[in-house]
Parts: C-alpha cells; structure tokens; sequence
C-alpha cells in the first residue's frame, strides 16, 4: 500500500477572499442603491435628442422602443448654444421623423432693430397720409369757397365746380360761352369770365387750361380738325385769366379734341356736355411735407395714394415760388 502524503495546506478559504468578498458586496449595494435612485423619462430624453439633433443639424431617426435604463448625466448637464444670425438668405435642410423641438431660440438684437425700422417706417407712412389727407380737406374747402363766389353761374349752368384729390376743376360750359365750331367768346359772357378769373387766381396752384370737344369731326377753313378748335378755345380763356399783373409761369395750355369725354357721344345733349374748357387748379404738396416725406411718397407711396385715391403725376409739380 501507498502511503498518502501529508499536506501543509491551512484548512478553509485564504484571508484575504473574505476582504474581497466585502469588497464586492459593498460595491454591488452601492450600484444598486444609484440605480434605485435614477428615473426613466423616455419622452424627455427623446426631447432631449431632438434638441441635439436641431442644434447640430444631424438627421437621425430614435426608436420609441428604446428606452433609457437611467437619467445620463450628459443630459442633465447638457445646455444648447445661442444660435447666431447666418447672413445666408435661405438654409436648406433635409431632416426625416424629426421628434417636437424643445429647444429656446433666444431672438438677438438684430431682429429687433429690423422690428423698430418697420415701425418706425409705418409710423412715418401714417404721418405722411395724416397730412395728405389734410391737404385734400384745404382743397376741398378752396373748392367751396369757389362754388360760393360763382353761386350764380352754378345756378344758371353756365359753371361747374368740382374736386379730384389736391385738383380744383372749374368747368365752362358750351352754353353762352361760344358759338358753335368758333373759339371767339360770346361778348356778354366775358363778364362771366372776370368773374371766374376773380375767384380762380386767388387759389394756389399751377392753372392747366384745357379745351375739349364732342366727336363730330371738324372741317373748315379756320380749323382742320377738333385739335385746333379745343386747343383755340383753351386759349382763348387763358388770355382773358392771364389779363392784368399774373404770374403766367402758372399757366399750362392744352387741346384734347373728344380724347376725354365726360359721357359717351351719342346724343345731342351728351355732346353738348362733352365741348367745354376746363380750368384744373392743382395744388399739389406744396411746403407742407418735407422734401424726404415727398422722396417716400414718390418712391413707397404707392399704398397712400391707392387709400387716398390720389394720382401722383399732378403733386410734384407745385414750384416753391408758387405758393402765395
């Protein structure tokens, strides 16, 4: 028989596993006891990566089935940059199942400014039609103080007065003014006309003087065509306006033959209406609004004028030295 040999061993497990058994013991209490106090929000770490994915422009596609096993400190601490102003007009970006956005835009200084020029623009417009509007009432008054000077003359027919914006039109009728196809005015009608030329050249403004005629074409020896008698006939009651100490500078002289009906030439009354001469007072601006009002009314007015129904071609046209 064999004998066994004899071992020195120590009986048990060595010393030190029973450290390490602790060790490892407190350890595994430890993660358990963080991870007894995390919390699991799916819905704010999918915010969280949107904002990421917004913020640096990553196209990614999350997973509802993915949850997160714990709050990651990453997240916590993770705070997105203010986003600068790019002077790119357009930026293009293509993205897919992108998930709600919870990132804060903090808008810069610059879009504020942008905001305080817009209204600081519309608060101009609106002193500019404020004053436009203004002037069109003064015109309107001047027209009434016209209208009670020729009261008489309106009555008869012989006048008619109305307004279009900043311009006063005096109408002469054909009725006693002159005789048919001729640019002599009737004698007795000059007396009409002092009194016209009276109240006329008491308003401000440029004097446009214009003749028009009905459409039944003319043929004589005197006149060749519906022009020249129009334009005859407006000169005829420009000389007798511009009698006596005038500034002629204001005058203005033109023929439009049937070019502009007042109504359409198809009887004998509505032709008669159609030849007359017409005396156009226009007032334009004027010193009321300043030459850079006038530069944004010319340029932007656009707006105002469509509001006030105003045409733009007459309002420029009013010399400083004019207005008296």
């Amino acid at each position: 028989m064999v004998e066994e040999e004899e071992c020195d061993c120590p009986d048990g497990l060595p010393p030190w596993m029973a450290t390490f058994a602790d060790l490892m013991s407190l350890l595994m209490c430890f993660f358990v006891l963080l991870l007894s106090f995390s919390e699991m929000d799916a819905m704010k770490f999918k915010r969280l990566a949107g904002s990421m994915a917004q913020a640096f422009g990553v196209q990614t596609q999350l997973k509802a089935t993915e949850v997160p096993k714990g709050t990651s400190i990453i997240a916590q601490e993770f705070s997105p940059a203010i986003p600068e102003p790019t002077p790119i007009n357009q930026i293009w970006q293509k993205t897919a199942d992108i998930p709600q956005m919870s990132l804060e835009v903090k808008q810069v200084d610059q879009y504020d400014v942008e905001a305080g020029d817009i209204d600081k623009e519309a608060g101009v417009k609106l002193k500019i039609k404020q004053q436009l509007e203004e002037l069109i009432r003064e015109t309107q008054e001047d027209a009434r103080e016209l209208a009670n000077d020729l009261r008489e003359q309106i009555v008869t027919g012989e006048v008619e007065i109305e307004t279009d914006g900043r311009k006063i039109i005096v109408r002469i009728r054909e009725q006693g003014s002159f005789p048919s196809g001729s640019h002599i005015m009737n004698d007795d009608y000059y007396d009409v006309m002092d009194d016209i030329r009276a109240a006329v050249l008491k308003k401000p403004g440029r004097i446009q003087v214009q003749g028009h005629t009905d459409n039944v074409p003319m043929s004589s020896a005197r006149y060749r065509s519906n022009w020249e008698l129009s334009t005859a006939r407006a000169v005829s009651v420009a000389q007798v306006l511009m009698n006596g100490d005038v500034n002629r500078r204001r005058f203005e002289v033109s023929g439009f033959a049937d070019t502009k009906s007042l109504v359409n030439n198809d009887s004998e009354e509505n032709r008669s209406r159609n030849r007359r001469v017409e005396i156009v007072i226009r007032q334009g601006l004027g010193d009321e609004i300043s030459e850079e009002d006038k530069e944004i009314i010319k340029t932007e007015g656009k707006d105002i004028m469509r509001d006030l129904d105003l045409n733009p071609d007459y309002l420029f046209e009013l010399q400083p030295e004019e207005i008296f």
